[in-house]
């Protein structure tokens, strides 16, 4: 990266794009909604399950110009999902100002470990126990998402559910190699702590991105 592209990628005029595709969303809240993803590259959470570790290295991805992704997203679906790797760990006040001139609703999953940028209307929060969101992300969840891998992950569920505001979504998916020994007991859990929901990565049972 020559210092001209360090500098638009500080200001989001450009941004490491790994993929980007229309799909189903298959998770949470808005599973089952027509969606364009957007997956940037770049994480140092470090999840050692991630089922993207691809994306981890921004330097292996392409600088795409901001406008011009959100021009290719809107032309297929205004409901437009930010992910990665780690989204916040870039500017995405040009990527999102550019989505809401389109007419575009804004999706983000996040870990929630950078600060916010952007115009975002749903935020799906997945805290990671590497990397801890920041405190002031936590009231602006819309729903919470957490990964349960082992025992251990339910108590951190509810650790980081105290802190989201009451109208947060609380959900409980299965890291997807655990899923049939983790669904019985996430089940176990949901009948005795109803307040919380099941998710599902469905694009994986229906084969697609």
């Amino acid at each position: 990266m020559n210092k001209e592209q360090d500098i638009l990628l500080n200001e989001g005029k450009m941004l490491p794009v790994m993929e980007h595709f229309y799909t189903i969303q298959g998770e949470g809240a808005h599973t089952g909604k027509a969606a364009y993803f957007i997956r940037l590259g770049g994480c140092d959470v470090g999840c050692h399950w991630c089922d993207v570790k691809e994306s981890w290295n921004p330097d292996l991805h392409p600088l795409m110009n901001a406008e011009e992704i959100a021009e290719t997203a809107a032309k297929h679906c205004k409901i437009v999902v930010l992910t990665g790797g780690e989204p916040l760990m870039w500017n995405l006040n040009i990527l999102t100002s550019k989505l809401k001139e389109l007419g575009c609703t804004i999706h983000i999953e996040t870990s929630g470990a950078y600060p916010m940028s952007g115009q975002l209307d749903w935020i799906t929060l997945s805290p990671k126990k590497t990397g801890l969101p920041k405190e002031e992300i936590y009231a602006k969840a819309h729903e919470l998402k957490m990964i349960i891998f082992n025992n251990n992950d339910f108590k951190f569920a509810e650790e980081q559910a105290a802190k989201v505001s009451e109208n947060c979504r609380l959900y409980l998916q299965s890291e997807w190699s655990k899923r049939d020994e983790m669904y019985p007991k996430i089940t176990d859990f949901i009948l005795a702590n109803p307040r919380w929901q099941a998710s599902v990565q469905t694009h994986k049972y229906l084969n697609i991105p």
